[in-house]
């Protein structure tokens, strides 16, 4: 199937990146433990983010919802967006169009 999506793939991504950024817990999807996390350079750790929503944007196409540690990364295809949930009580919205 996949995410249709109009806008630059590389704005989408960038975007992604920093919503899956804002989930503390992120790491836990590489079954990283804290203490290594937090021992990554800012650079190294960006490197692992960006990777992580590109593969979540693909895995959406499959899955419209994927868990990243305690949030939750959801394809919206009838209103042409990405909502991560950061927290149960904060959302950010990617535009797909």
């Amino acid at each position: 199937m996949g995410v249709k999506h109009a806008r630059e793939y590389k704005e989408i991504l960038q975007e992604l990146t920093e919503a899956i950024g804002s989930i503390g817990d992120g790491y836990l999807f590489f079954e990283m433990e804290e203490e290594e996390w937090t021992q990554m350079e800012a650079g190294e750790r960006h490197d692992v983010l960006e990777a992580l929503a590109d593969d979540v944007f693909y895995g959406l196409g499959e899955d419209p919802v994927i868990k990243v540690g305690g949030g939750l990364v959801a394809y919206r295809a009838k209103h042409h967006c990405i909502e991560v949930s950061i927290d149960g009580k904060e959302s950010r919205i990617i535009r797909l169009v």
